[in-house]
């Protein structure tokens, strides 16, 4: 599943990519083309209306009874005295001239620009404008651009060189494929290393939940045992009452630490999906540790454990007292089942700067840098904690859900053969 999300991810990001640049690219060119093509217009429409050069051109075919000596002399005015030098944009337009009157005679002005001399080129070139019912069209073959216009009694048909145009945005397209192409194959290796950097989160989660599913199965699977286990022999009518007596207390006892378990289980999904609200409010922190502490006065004292509170007074913060205080129950109940019983156990609140620093230290076996990572993971214990029957691993975490959800910080920290535990709650 995670491998079709990554290539799904990828084929997106690659999509918008090709999309992006197809769009990109695709308007240059479109702008670029439609730029060439208007500023060349333009420039073809001041032609349509500028007086007759002197150097011409007379078609034969379409007047095949006109006198030579109505016009110059062809051979006489073979080369223009000039030469069109209409520019737009800083580009140089060479174009010619065909007026037709209106008894059919044509007169060519300035094609020898385009290096056009031959009779027979020119006369098709003029006789397919004509025919064309576009005012102004392409000849694809001689890459001649034309507009038709009445000047004077006159047909007149400007005919415009587009190679240049054609030759520009092929220079263009080149230089877009040469910027383009590095440039997406940069993208798609970043979309490669973006893709997995992105279901990274998701992958991890994934095997979280399913690490998670097997540890909770794995600790249901015990109790459920245990009863089973106990029931059946409560059915066997051999055993004493004394020994039915024992299965039941077991079946009892057993079901407890189940429902526990359970209820753990509930309360971390209901972390996980916030669905249960944090009630914001001002909560005295030092009074509430206080009162958290008196309860487990006692218990200490009945394993020989000492406990020593240093609680600077007047701490305030916002939040869910009974969230807090299930926070601060859970670390005391670690102490007092893993500190040493020959060292004190110390509880103390300071305020410094913006946040108040809850800090809880008892020796105990060191924890290695790993394991002080790795204990705010469901399911997760030392192996000191994996004898104990009555952990499950889930105390720590279910504190640190707390903990972030009143945008604080909880870590752990092993030093000098003492395990200390810091909560930073901003004030």
């Amino acid at each position: 599943m995670l491998k079709r999300l990554k290539i799904k991810f990828f084929l997106v990001i690659m999509t918008i990519v090709t999309a992006l640049f197809a769009a990109v690219f695709g308007l240059v060119m479109h702008l670029t083309g439609n730029y060439l093509e208007r500023e060349s217009i333009q420039t073809m429409h001041s032609m349509a209306f500028r007086p007759p050069d002197d150097a011409m051109m007379h078609r034969p075919d379409y007047k095949p009874d006109s006198k030579p000596s109505d016009k110059p002399d062809n051979k006489q005015t073979n080369k223009p005295e000039r030469m069109p030098d209409e520019t737009r944009g800083g580009m140089r337009l060479p174009f010619f001239t065909a007026d037709i009157a209106e008894d059919g005679t044509v007169t060519l002005s300035d094609y020898e620009a385009l290096g056009l001399t031959e009779e027979v080129i020119l006369t098709e070139i003029v006789s397919v404008a004509e025919e064309s019912t576009e005012q102004i069209g392409v000849i694809a073959g001689y890459d001649l651009r034309y507009m038709k216009s009445n000047n004077r009694n006159e047909n007149r048909i400007v005919f415009a060189d587009i190679s240049r145009e054609r030759t520009m945005l092929r220079g263009l397209m080149r230089n877009c494929i040469l910027i383009g192409a590095p440039a997406y194959a940069f993208l798609f290796i970043i979309s490669l290393l973006l893709s997995w950097w992105m279901t990274k989160p998701v992958e991890n989660a994934w095997n979280e939940q399913k690490q998670f599913i097997a540890d909770a199965s794995h600790e249901l699977k015990t109790p459920l045992t245990v009863i089973m286990t106990n029931a059946e022999m409560l059915t066997d009518q051999s055993y004493t009452e004394q020994d039915r007596s024992q299965f039941t207390q077991n079946i009892l006892s057993t079901s407890k630490r189940m429902r526990g378990l359970v209820e753990s289980l509930l309360e971390l999904a209901r972390l996980d999906n916030q669905r249960t609200a944090i009630q914001h409010s001002a909560v005295d922190l030092s009074k509430l540790l206080n009162n958290s502490v008196l309860p487990f006065e006692p218990l200490f004292y009945e394993n020989d454990m000492a406990l020593i509170t240093e609680i600077a007074p007047g701490i305030t913060v916002q939040g869910d007292k009974d969230k807090l205080r299930q926070v601060i129950t859970i670390l005391l109940d670690n102490a007092l089942k893993y500190c040493d019983p020959a060292d004190p156990v110390t509880v103390s609140l300071k305020h410094q700067s913006s946040s108040a620093n809850l800090t809880i230290k008892g020796r105990g076996t060191p924890l290695s840098k790993e394991e002080c990572q790795n204990i705010f993971k469901r399911f997760y214990r030392v192996d000191q904690a994996r004898n104990d029957r009555q952990s499950y691993g889930l105390g720590l975490s279910i504190a640190e859900s707390i903990v972030r959800e009143h945008n604080g910080k909880i870590w752990a920290e092993s030093e000098n053969g003492f395990n200390i535990f810091y909560i930073s709650l901003p004030v």
